[in-house]
């Protein structure tokens, strides 16, 4: 299950603005899908809550002789529709698809505590590459990454977020911003100390879309940055979706160009690479059933 520590893991994949991926800051930030137990329910009407205890941050692209025997991640969100109680079909997807005739809107807070250990990470060419990364895309496991013949073989993770919306007849503003801090390090190899206690990072993203025709066509475009002790990374996105077939998301077209400064993330699944510069282009057919 998708741990829910930040918005794109609360159950709306894959309604957003672009197809499976995210901007930069979210998927820097975000925890991944695990094993565990979930709780999710309506505390009163148009306030919702999610909770989850699971194994680790990733279970994706780490096979069970990786894994620790300890139920040592956590992550929660609680949101409220202060408006109109919903906010969009599909657990309340990105875009105003639905052309909400009163002004929908939505407050949420996420947060993500999770030990992580060395042994636990996967690959680097996973399919989810989801690691704990410092802002210039290494992971913080690396060997000698913070001082020679050292290495992080065990972190705390926790990060914070809060994100907010408007939709309104085809047009929608959303964003999220992040707080992480990474500390309680146990390293191995040389003697010599870490540079730090701490790792602290923030970002935020911005999203913004219109239905320029209803139920068929859709422009956006988004903003997302890092604030970082290793770099200030950053991408800008402009793109369209395209629904053939009225009334109906299950299939679209979607084409956008990112623009990436320096991004720290990345993987096989992924149209941007770590360290990745310049433009990327992606076109996307979706179809779901």
């Amino acid at each position: 299950m998708a741990l829910p520590g930040v918005r794109t893991t609360e159950g709306n994949f894959p309604y957003w603005l672009s197809v499976d991926n995210r901007t930069i800051a979210d998927e820097y930030m975000r925890p991944s899908y695990t094993s565990g137990i979930q709780a999710r329910g309506e505390i009163v009407k148009g306030l919702h809550y999610n909770v989850m205890l699971g194994n680790n941050m990733s279970t994706l692209g780490v096979d069970a002789g990786q894994m620790d025997n300890k139920l040592n991640t956590f992550a929660a969100g609680l949101y409220c529709l202060p408006t109109t109680s919903e906010y969009g079909m599909f657990n309340g997807s990105y875009g105003d698809y639905d052309m909400h005739e009163k002004v929908a809107t939505r407050v949420g807070a996420h947060f993500t505590h999770s030990t992580e250990t060395r042994q636990g990470q996967p690959d680097t060419d996973a399919f989810e590459n989801v690691t704990l990364r410092v802002s210039d895309g290494n992971s913080i496991f690396s060997p000698s990454l913070f001082a020679p013949g050292v290495q992080i073989d065990e972190a705390r993770d926790m990060m914070f977020c809060v994100d907010g919306g408007a939709k309104l007849k085809g047009f929608a503003l959303e964003g999220e911003y992040y707080w992480r801090k990474i500390d309680n390090f146990r390293v191995i190899g040389s003697t010599t100390p870490l540079p730090f206690d701490k790792l602290n990072d923030d970002g935020f993203q911005l999203l913004a879309s219109a239905m320029i025709v209803p139920k068929k066509f859709q422009l956006y475009t988004t903003y997302s940055k890092i604030f970082g002790q290793y770099g200030d990374p950053s991408e800008v996105r402009a793109g369209f979706n395209f629904f053939p077939f009225k009334n109906t998301v299950s299939t679209r077209i979607n084409a956008q160009a990112i623009f990436l400064d320096k991004c720290p993330v990345g993987g096989l699944a992924y149209p941007y690479a770590v360290g990745g510069n310049g433009v990327a282009f992606n076109l996307d057919l979706e179809i779901n059933f």
